[in-house]
């Protein structure tokens, strides 16, 4: 190795303690790993098997697989701290380090394990070598072939990949660093999932269940009061889908102006048909079903709406947050005609039933649930900051091994 490759195997950042030390080495994957061929034969009973997630996402579980159901007579255990790749989707990224859970359970020939040699390798910092992007795109390299179980990774091919290593001491610093960044973006993973729980599980006490009118639950201030009514939704909001206008991808003047679909902005033009407060309800696509996404949306100020979404203005600012909430809450399957285009047409539209409550009840849902909302909002937006950070961690403790390579 020349001394301009070892000057160029620094990372841009390093922790104090290793600043001035030795230059990262090279190595191909065959001086780190050894293969682990733990051959068995098929359990008699169901038995545990492991299976690898694409794009670096680790392990997931297949329990009680049945022996008479699997052609294979062989199988391959697996020990915690394995390297485990599936040839046939490593080119997407399908490999991982067996965890605590895995030990024990059982691998077919499509997944090759490899033990890491302990003087030269740490098995936590190899996860995140692994899950950068760089080398995924080397394992496309080495995985010809069509889509799928045609594009078969070849092993020895894999063992001469080229990977960047510190020292044992540097290797287990990087991973401490970015386990707890790690375990920073799963705690805040969960918080966003609770605040998604328990906006549902309020909204559920907040609006009637179906056939019934009345909630389970009423603000202290309600208790007591007016019953809720019933009423059309074409009864509640004006529908201004006339003024719809569709405009083929060819056709639109880029610009500024959010171009709005069924399921949100799909482009932006340089013309506007709306400017004003609005609330968008699907028309038609596989989303009325699926609901992936929200099948309200509100639009405000200078917008253009295709002929996929239909277009409702209501006298009340309260009333549209309100009817944005409940339609998003409830199943549509009764309303919507069509099972392989789904399509919410303006008269079931309009035939939609809503129980509501008077406008100061209105307002005490609707504000309750959108400061609900900009809490899952902010806490989405501290995850995503998170793993942009990892992100870009990532890039200066590790060297950009390629340029050497150049």
């Amino acid at each position: 190795m020349s001394n301009k490759e070892k000057t160029s195997l620094v990372p841009k950042l390093r922790f104090p303690e290793f600043l001035g030390t030795d230059s990262w080495g090279k190595k191909k994957l065959f001086d780190i790993l050894n293969p682990a061929i733990r051959e068995v034969a098929k359990p008699n009973s169901n038995y545990l098997a492991v299976g690898i997630r694409s794009h670096g996402k680790g392990t997931f579980h297949k329990p009680d697989q049945e022996p008479e159901k699997n052609s294979m007579d062989r199988l391959y255990l697996v020990h915690r701290d394995d390297l485990i790749v599936s040839i046939t989707f490593a080119w997407e990224g399908a490999i991982a380090i067996a965890g605590d859970a895995d030990h024990g359970a059982y691998v077919s020939h499509r997944f090759p394990t490899y033990e890491f040699k302990s003087s030269m390798s740490t098995p936590a910092f190899f996860r995140y070598v692994f899950s950068n992007s760089a080398f995924t795109y080397k394992l496309t390299l080495i995985s010809p072939g069509g889509a799928g179980r045609n594009r078969v990774m070849n092993k020895k091919d894999f063992l001469e990949i080229s990977v960047a290593i510190p020292s044992l001491l540097e290797q287990q610093k990087i991973a401490d660093c970015l386990s707890s960044l790690d375990q920073l973006i799963a705690a805040q993973a969960r918080k966003v999932d609770a605040l998604k729980t328990y906006k549902n599980g309020l909204m559920q006490q907040l609006f009637p269940r179906e056939g019934e009118i009345q909630p389970r639950l009423r603000f202290p201030e309600f208790r007591g009061g007016e019953a809720w009514s019933v009423g059309k939704l074409g009864n509640i909001a004006e529908n201004l889908d006339n003024r719809r206008v569709p405009i083929t991808s060819s056709d639109r003047e880029i610009g500024d102006i959010p171009y709005y679909g069924a399921s949100g902005i799909v482009d932006y033009v340089k013309d506007f048909i709306f400017d004003e407060d609005l609330l968008c309800v699907s028309e038609d696509g596989a989303n009325l079903l699926a609901r992936t996404y929200p099948i309200a949306f509100p639009i405000s100020g200078k917008t253009w709406v295709n002929n996929h979404a239909h277009v409702l203005k209501f006298e009340h600012a309260c009333t549209q947050k309100f009817i944005e909430i409940y339609l998003n809450s409830i199943k549509l399957d009764d309303f919507t005609t069509g099972m392989a285009q789904p399509k919410l047409n303006k008269a079931m539209l309009d035939s939609i039933p809503i129980p509501h409550p008077d406008i100061p009840e209105q307002q005490r849902i609707a504000g309750c649930i959108t400061a609900l909302d900009e809490l899952v909002t902010a806490a989405l937006q501290g995850l995503d900051d998170l793993k942009t950070h990892k992100q870009g961690l990532m890039q200066k403790l590790f060297p950009n091994l390629d340029s050497s390579e150049s």
